[in-house]
């Protein structure tokens, strides 16, 4: 075209310069100012007590006079105590055990529920019950239900139900990891089914042109297309695991002995029980750490930060 101002095709080698206004214009987005609320809420609610609790913990605080400077006093105190790793062992097999129980339950109700019958529907606001439930109403329920005096042994007259189910140290930790799986279930199903229906109905009509059954499908496609979900789910079991307090607390207030007593009722009983801020502050950087650390070794294994979408098109 007469006039016209075209550019000379670049050399090899040589980057045009609509490829670096590409390059430049990709790099555009929204603004990292839109961060400044998200990050300064998290500041605020997060780091801020994050760091109050670390700092405490090298006090001598009952909760109402003073603090006074103890420097590493509670951090010795704490860590030369048999409660404290007794506590931390009931932690992790209670994480690892809760594990074993939901994650199974939920991945088959999740994909059970991701099917588009109607009555399906119907099951799943059954199966969510739990999660409109707060824990202390479920943890009082469940210690009405299972008391040998009144409860369901006393109602159905059947000899296995007749256990002090809550009050033997034997069953008590068991008991309470049954019902904090049931109150979980719900919500990690919620996430297997979302992640369930995100997976292309091509890869199945494929499968089953090649003679794959609805097993060999689960195995070979539904569990691998999963596997961002998996991770997801696994990291907030293992951390809503390790803060679970609530609702242990209530059914059996850390024991009978101290059979359940995890480092949250433990944090708790120390600090609000027996008036020692300090030393409950180090339990409380104990659980961070364990969380943080449980976080990152699984995102490292599963490959997790290099995640992409699995959607067709995207």
């Amino acid at each position: 075209m007469p006039g016209s101002t075209l550019a000379p095709p670049a050399a090899p080698g040589e980057r045009s310069a609509a490829s670096v206004t590409s390059h430049v214009s990709g790099r555009r987005g929204p603004s990292l100012w839109m961060l400044v609320p998200a990050m300064a809420f998290f500041a605020f609610f997060g780091l801020v007590p994050l760091l109050g609790t670390v700092v405490l913990s090298f006090f001598t605080w009952n909760g109402l006079g003073t603090p006074s400077f103890a420097g590493l006093d509670n951090w010795t105190t704490v860590l030369q105590r048999s409660a404290t790793y007794h506590a931390l062992w009931l932690t992790i097999l209670m994480c690892a055990a809760t594990f074993v129980v939901q994650f199974p339950i939920s991945l088959l109700l999740g994909v059970f529920m991701a099917g588009r019958q109607r009555y399906r529907a119907v099951f799943s606001v059954l199966y969510f019950l739990p999660l409109l439930f707060s824990a202390t109403a479920i943890g009082i329920a469940f210690k009405n239900l299972l008391d040998p005096n009144f409860g369901l042994s006393s109602a159905l007259h059947l000899g296995v139900l007749q256990q002090d189910w809550l009050g033997s140290p034997g069953l008590a930790f068991w008991v309470v990891i049954l019902v904090v799986s049931w109150c979980f279930i719900p919500f990690h199903s919620l996430l297997y089914q979302a992640g369930a229906r995100q997976i292309p109905q091509t890869m199945y009509e494929a499968a089953q042109l090649d003679g794959a059954g609805r097993v060999r499908c689960f195995f070979s496609i539904t569990l691998p297309q999963l596997k961002y979900t998996i991770v997801t789910s696994t990291t907030l079991m293992v951390v809503g695991t390790l803060t679970s307090f609530d609702l242990i607390y209530v059914m059996t207030n850390g024991g009978p002995g101290d059979a359940t007593r995890i480092l949250p009722v433990d944090m708790y009983l120390q600090g609000f029980q027996s008036n020692q801020m300090g030393l409950a502050s180090v339990i409380a950087a104990i659980l961070i750490a364990l969380g943080l650390t449980f976080s990152l070794v699984l995102n490292r294994l599963s490959g997790s930060d290099r995640m992409e979408s699995q959607m067709e098109g995207m």
